[in-house]
C-alpha cells in the first residue's frame, strides 16, 4: 500500500515542502531514496525500535521511502516522525484520511520519544502558506512554531501521541501563544544597564550616537579600561525591535538551532560575540547546506568582535561586502542562498601590542614600528567601514568612587528612539533604508547638505587625516546623526566637527 505523509527542508531562511512516500509491498528489503543524508538513512533502525516500543511492528515486507523532489539533497534527523507515520499507515496499522493534511517534524528516540528539531519557525511559516491543516512536532518545538497564526501547532511527546492526533482518539489540544504579548512583554528586559558604568561619558556618547545611527564603532583603549563593560551594555541603548525584525531574527535562530527547547519569539536585539579563534565559515555561514554564521545570528543586533587585530586577517576580510550590502549569499555547486545580515558592528582593540601606547601613566615599552605594524593588521579598507573610532581611557579612581548615578539605558534609549522617528520620516520612500548609515552615497549630498564654513572644515580635516572618499561619507552621515540627536534640521559645524573627531584612527600619531 502506498501512503503519503509530508515533511520540510529548510534552505537559507526559508522552508520547502517535502514529500515522503511510503510503498510497502512483497519482498524483504528496506529501501530510501530522493538524495539522504546519513543521517536519513540510519533512522530506519530507530524507526525499527520505536515503533517496536511503542506496540506496533515493523513490516518485514519491501519497504521504500522516496523523499520528493528526489534531485534536492535532504539532511538531519527531523524525518523520523513522518517516515515512521507513513510506513505505520502504508502497512495497514493506523487507519487515517489526515497524515495528508498535517506537516509532519521529529527525531525519534528507540522508545518512541520525541526530540526537539530545528528550524521549525520557518516550516510552520510554510505549513500555512501551503495551506496545511496542522503541524504535528516535538512538543519542545511547540511555542515556537505557535508563533505563526491561523496554524494548528500540535507538540506531541511520542510516536503513540502523534497517532493519536492523527486517529483522532487523542485529546491533545493545538499550542497557543499570544505573539503580541510575548513580544511586548519582554522587548526591553536586558539584564545590563548603562547606570552601572561610572565614568566614561565620551564613549557613551560615541556610542548613543551609532545607535541613533545605525553606525558602526571601534573602541581603542588599554586592557581594563571598559570596552568589554560597556559592550555589553551598547544592545540596551538600541531601538526596540519591531515585531517583523522579531520574527526576521527568530527565524534564523531557529534556522541554526539556536533558541533551544521551548523557547518562543525573541524579542530584545541580538548580542554575538565570537571569540577571536573563529574561522571565516563560521562568521559568515557556509556548509554543504549553508548554514547562518555569526553575522547572520547578529541580524537586526550587535556583532562584538573583542581584541581585533587578534582575529584572523581573512575573517576580518570576508566581513567587507556584507557590511555593505548588508545581506550574505553562500553559493555552492547546487545550491545558493541568501542571509540577512542587517548588523552593527561593535569591535574593541588595544593600541598597541603591550597595551599602554598612548596611556596617561603607564609607558608604552613596544619596540619603533610596532603600533604601526599591530594596526596594519586590520586593513583599511574594513577600517574605512568603520564610522566611529573611540579613544577610551581609563577610569580614575574619584569617578569609579563617586556617588552621583550615572546615566540610566533607558534614558538614552530615549533620545535614541526621537532621532530613529526622524530618520524613519526621511526615509519613508525607502524600503531598504531606516537609519543614516545606511544611506546611499547619491542621498549624501541632498540629506547632508553643510554651509561654506563646515567645507572649509571637513576640506582641511580630509586633507591633513589623508581620507578616502568613503571615510567622507562616514563622516557626513555621523554628522547627520548628530544633528539629528539635536533636533537640528541642519547640519552645524559644532556637528561636523564632532564627527570629524571620531576618526582617531586616521590621525598621524597613530602611525608609531
Amino acid at each position: 500500500m502506498l501512503a503519503k505523509s509530508y515533511g520540510s527542508s529548510v534552505y537559507g531562511v526559508d522552508a520547502n515542502v517535502i514529500t515522503i512516500e511510503v510503498n510497502v509491498s512483497q519482498g524483504m528489503k528496506f529501501f530510501m531514496v530522493g538524495l539522504p543524508d546519513n543521517a536519513i538513512k540510519e533512522s530506519e533502525h530507530r524507526i525499527d525500535a520505536a515503533i517496536k516500543y511503542s506496540g506496533y511492528r515493523m513490516p518485514r515486507q519491501k519497504v521504500v521511502i522516496n523523499l520528493a523532489p528526489a534531485d534536492v539533497k535532504k539532511e538531519g534527523s527531523a524525518y523520523d516522525l513522518p517516515i515512521a507515520l507513513g510506513i505505520l499507515k502504508g502497512s495497514e496499522q493506523i487507519f487515517t484520511e489526515d497524515l495528508e493534511h498535517y506537516m509532519i517534524m521529529g527525531e525519534l528516540a528507540l522508545d518512541g520519544t520525541l526530540r526537539p528539531v530545528k528550524g521549525v519557525l520557518p516550516i510552520a511559516i510554510e505549513a500555512r502558506k501551503k495551506g496545511f491543516k496542522g503541524f504535528i512536532l516535538p512538543k519542545e518545538n511547540a511555542a515556537e512554531a505557535a508563533i505563526v497564526n491561523n496554524l494548528d501547532v500540535i507538540g506531541v511527546q511520542n510516536l503513540k501521541d502523534a497517532i493519536g492526533v492523527l486517529e483522532g482518539t487523542s485529546n491533545i489540544k493545538p499550542e497557543e501563544v499570544d505573539t503580541r504579548d510575548i513580544f511586548f512583554t519582554n522587548l526591553n528586559d536586558y539584564e545590563a544597564d548603562f547606570a552601572d558604568v561610572q565614568g566614561q561619558e565620551n564613549i557613551k556618547r560615541a556610542l548613543e550616537i551609532a545607535a541613533a545611527g545605525g553606525h558602526n564603532v571601534i573602541m581603542v583603549g588599554p586592557p581594563g579600561a571598559g570596552k568589554t563593560m560597556l559592550a555589553k551594555r551598547f544592545p540596551s541603548i538600541l531601538p526596540p525591535l519591531s515585531l517583523t525584525e522579531a520574527l526576521e531574527t527568530t527565524k534564523i535562530h531557529s534556522v541554526a538551532g539556536r533558541l533551544g527547547a521551548n523557547a518562543s519569539l525573541i524579542a530584545t536585539r541580538p548580542y554575538r560575540a565570537p571569540h577571536h579563534t573563529i574561522s571565516d565559515v563560521a562568521l559568515v555561514g557556509g556548509g554543504g547546506i549553508p548554514q547562518p554564521g555569526e553575522i547572520s545570528l547578529a541580524n537586526n543586533g550587535v556583532l562584538f568582535l573583542d581584541e581585533l587585530p587578534e582575529f584572523k586577517r581573512t575573517v576580518l576580510e570576508v566581513m567587507r561586502q556584507p557590511l555593505e550590502e548588508r545581506r550574505v549569499t553562500i553559493s555552492r555547486a547546487k545550491v545558493s542562498v541568501d542571509f540577512p545580515a542587517n548588523f552593527m558592528l561593535l569591535a574593541s582593540m588595544n593600541p598597541c601590542p603591550c597595551g599602554y601606547y598612548n596611556h596617561p601613566e603607564k609607558e608604552c615599552v613596544c619596540p619603533p614600528g610596532s603600533v604601526k605594524r599591530y594596526l596594519n593588521k586590520v586593513s583599511g579598507p574594513l577600517l574605512d567601514r568603520i564610522d566611529l573610532h573611540v579613544e577610551v581611557t581609563p577610569v580614575s579612581f574619584d569617578q569609579m568612587t563617586a556617588d552621583r548615578k550615572a546615566e540610566s539605558s533607558e534614558t538614552i534609549r530615549k533620545r535614541v528612539i526621537a532621532a530613529k522617528e526622524i530618520q524613519e520620516k526621511r526615509f519613508t520612500d525607502m524600503a531598504e533604508v531606516h537609519s543614516n548609515a545606511l544611506m546611499p552615497s547619491q542621498m549624501v549630498k541632498e540629506v547632508c547638505v553643510i554651509n561654506s564654513a563646515g567645507k572649509t572644515l571637513l576640506k582641511n580635516a580630509m586633507e591633513k587625516l589623508g581620507l578616502s572618499a568613503r571615510a567622507y561619507d562616514r563622516i557626513m552621515k555621523v554628522s547627520r546623526t548628530i544633528a539629528d540627536l539635536a533636533g537640528s534640521e541642519d547640519i552645524k559645524i559644532e556637528h561636523l566637527a564632532e564627527a570629524i573627531q571620531y576618526r582617531s584612527l586616521d590621525r598621524e600619531e597613530w602611525a608609531g
